[in-house]
């Protein structure tokens, strides 16, 4: 039974997590079929969205702030333990629990090497990225093969973080998406 509605999203973070999912995956895309000029400026939009979140965990409301769900190992395997049912008294937070804490850090971490090995990266034949004369041969292939093998690091947290979202839905009848449209959330009566 829900009770009384509360503001957990602001609009910014709103608007960054929408444009991020349609940025990853329209670079994602791009990629995929060799349209790399639009891969590339998609990229630029990507990195631009990141820099934006990396202020606003500092920043913004506080729920988007990184102090308020970067949490350490034992509030991490505590909520765990609640949501198995075999710990009682944690309080589930209003944004972020610690587990979707550390998800954010992982996405946001790959995101930010996604993007900026990008920018130097070349496939030896016809594309470079931006700043690949900016370093050696060596160094730009191995930031290529990051890119490209980094890729599949990026799919697999974004099913993950997907799966979870889909299991919040289907275990414990609580749906994250409708707050992340919203910025609501409906509590629990007690």
């Amino acid at each position: 039974m829900s009770g009384a509605k509360v503001r957990v999203w602001d609009l910014p973070t709103r608007l960054f997590h929408w444009l991020l999912v349609v940025g990853v995956a329209a670079t994602w895309a791009t990629g995929e079929l060799g349209k790399l000029e639009l891969h590339f400026l998609l990229g630029y939009a990507v990195l631009g969205l990141l820099a934006f979140r990396l202020l606003w965990g500092f920043v913004g409301a506080p729920t988007a702030r990184f102090a308020q769900f970067v949490k350490g190992p034992q509030a991490a395997i505590g909520y765990l333990r609640y949501r198995l049912g075999r710990a009682d008294g944690v309080e589930p937070p209003l944004g972020h629990n610690p587990l979707g804490g550390w998800m954010v850090v992982a996405l946001l971490l790959v995101l930010l090497i996604q993007a900026t090995t990008g920018l130097f990266a070349t496939d030896d034949v016809a594309t470079d990225g931006p700043l690949v004369s900016y370093v050696s041969s060596k160094t730009a292939a191995l930031l290529s093969t990051i890119h490209r093998v980094e890729a599949k690091l990026l799919l697999a947290l974004v099913l993950i973080h997907v799966g979870a979202v889909y299991a919040y839905l289907k275990l414990f009848g609580e749906n994250l998406v409708r707050p992340m449209i919203t910025g609501w959330k409906a509590t629990e009566n007690k």
